[in-house]
């Protein structure tokens, strides 16, 4: 271990690793056990879903998810301060561009 201009450095074999590294390594490790412990055992799918994970369904970004529940294209609703949006109402909105899009025009 050694500093270099107030940036603590640990050596790990030929690696030398920045304490700020480290730091978000830790943070961003923690995140994904905090996910993995919030998961359902396997086969017992979510019923609702948070706002990111609606996102990571749809592949879009958490902004876009807002939109669409803003403009009411997308359903979610509200457990105390928690914004939660139903596992089915995702299949819908997917079905339903499925068929807006496949429709034939009039």
């Amino acid at each position: 271990m050694h500093r270099d201009q107030d940036q603590l450095t640990i050596s790990v074999g030929d690696l030398d690793i920045s304490d700020a590294f480290a730091r978000r390594f830790a943070t961003l490790l923690g995140e994904v056990v905090a996910q993995k412990l919030r998961e359902l055992p396997a086969g017992q799918p979510r019923v609702l879903l948070t706002v990111e994970e609606a996102g990571n369904r749809l592949a879009i970004s958490r902004t876009v998810i807002y939109e669409l529940l803003r403009s009411g294209q997308l359903e979610s609703v509200t457990i105390g301060r928690n914004r939660r949006v139903p596992a089915a109402a995702v299949n819908n909105f997917v079905a339903r561009l499925r068929r807006e899009q496949h429709e034939p025009p009039q």
